[in-house]
């Protein structure tokens, strides 16, 4: 089941991201009946090409494929990922939004030429993403988006993937690949694979849009412009208490992925999606007024949240098991010499909460992913948290973040750490629950 899809800098701040950006009865969307036992999906890992400069030949890329743009699931779906690796070095999937064996730990790795079926559950409703990165940075590689649909009723009369991808053009168009210098190439960004596309929307049509920041290491900011109504709804793939976007504006880190809802307005034509890398604004995509008749007399009132995946309301913090990570400290792996023989970065038993103290005492901004667990951002003086679950936090240099989770699910899982900059190693620790 599948849905349509329309084919950094070090130091980012929130601020800077945001400020170079402002400088610069209704359907329901179909969604797919809940599946019956398993089914199989295909996925191929494959070099393919992609124009990304006018006048210049294609440059070859690595994806991640299945045989539509985008993986569409009925939340409870239980699922077998059939992966052919087609590339020439080994490959581990990695997953937002689906509960999979976790990489380098209970997934082996697919050599080249291998396959493998690896079982997955849509356990949670959410836009999710699965990719290759972890083992194949040799040349920039595209990942697959994945939604998964709420079982309940979800009001909006269109709903658009804009999957966000950047590259690094050499002097001959050609794609530079991640882990190496970058210093005098051009930053190009994509949406869906296009350059700027458009997407047509009748006034008054509510949109929901899932951006999802699919670069390789760049925190962005995307703002819509002239227009403030941007109503975030979801986080990470899980449901978030509404709120307006500040400005207009959201900010994702790599893999970060955010569910906006907004209505058409009346008076525009036009609205740009703006892109912010922390250096430049620049034109991402463009909502456009189609020449039908308005879709209703009026635009509709919010949104209600959107249904609950079962996360828990709260957190019992006072039983916590407590650990702090450094993110530039000793311990850190590169995936292709990852080795879980040793301990594990912190231990917790299934059911009960931890807290996590991230510390970047690095020069530059990290990010970190935490594999198999949602997780709540706490507030400074640990007495409270952010209305909205995250797997993915940015850190900027010299920062201390806190992070709460509760251990639901036995296993080891990995802990994904990078910095921003495009040559930047991807770095890994492991968890337990037991």
């Amino acid at each position: 089941m599948f849905c349509r899809m329309t084919e950094p800098s070090e130091g980012l701040s929130r601020r800077a991201l945001l400020g170079g950006l402002a400088a610069a009865g209704a359907a329901s969307f179909a969604r797919p009946a809940p599946a019956a036992g398993r089914i199989s999906v295909s996925l191929d890992a494959r070099g393919e090409s992609l124009a990304l400069s006018p006048g210049r030949s294609p440059s070859p890329l690595w994806r991640l494929a299945a045989p539509a743009p985008v993986i569409r699931l009925a939340r409870g779906t239980a699922l077998d990922l059939d992966l052919s690796n087609g590339l020439s070095i080994p490959a581990a999937l990695s997953s937002r939004g689906l509960t999979l064996p976790a990489p380098l730990l209970a997934q082996a790795e697919i050599g080249p030429g291998g396959r493998a079926t690896i079982p997955a559950l849509a356990s949670r409703a959410g836009t999710g993403l699965l990719d290759l990165r972890l083992l194949a940075d040799a040349v920039p590689i595209r990942p697959l988006p994945v939604i998964v649909d709420e079982a309940e009723t979800v009001t909006v009369d269109h709903d658009e993937i804009l999957l966000v991808e950047d590259f690094r053009l050499a002097a001959d168009g050609t794609a530079v690949a991640p882990r190496t210098e970058a210093r005098d190439a051009d930053p190009l960004y994509t949406v869906n694979g296009h350059i700027q596309p458009e997407i047509a929307l009748r006034t008054h049509a509510r949109v929901r849009l899932r951006f999802i920041n699919g670069c390789q290491r760049a925190v962005i900011a995307i703002k819509i412009a002239d227009l403030d109504a941007v109503r975030v709804m979801a986080i990470d793939g899980q449901p978030a208490e509404p709120f307006l976007a500040r400005n207009g504006a959201v900010v994702l880190p790599p893999g970060g992925r955010t569910d906006v809802f907004l209505d058409m307005p009346a008076a525009k034509t036009t609205l740009a999606v703006l892109l912010h890398d922390g250096s430049n604004a620049r034109p991402l995509a463009r909502l456009v007024a189609s020449s039908e008749p308005p879709l209703r007399a009026a635009p509709l009132p919010p949104a209600p949240p959107l249904p609950s995946n079962g996360l828990p309301d709260k957190l019992d913090l006072r039983t916590a098991a407590r650990t702090e990570l450094t993110l530039d400290g000793a311990g850190w792996q590169p995936p292709a010499a990852f080795n879980a023989a040793g301990a594990p970065t912190f231990q917790a038993k299934a059911g009960q909460a931890v807290v996590l103290t991230l510390a970047n005492k690095s020069a530059g901004t990290h990010v970190v992913h935490l594999h198999g667990q949602p997780f709540r951002l706490l507030d400074r003086l640990d007495d409270g948290w952010k209305p909205y679950w995250l797997d993915t936090l940015a850190l900027e240099a010299g920062q201390t973040q806190r992070i709460a989770f509760l251990a639901e699910q036995s296993g080891r899982f990995l802990v994904e750490s990078t910095a921003t900059n495009w040559a930047a190693p991807r770095l890994l620790r492991w968890y337990e629950i037991r």
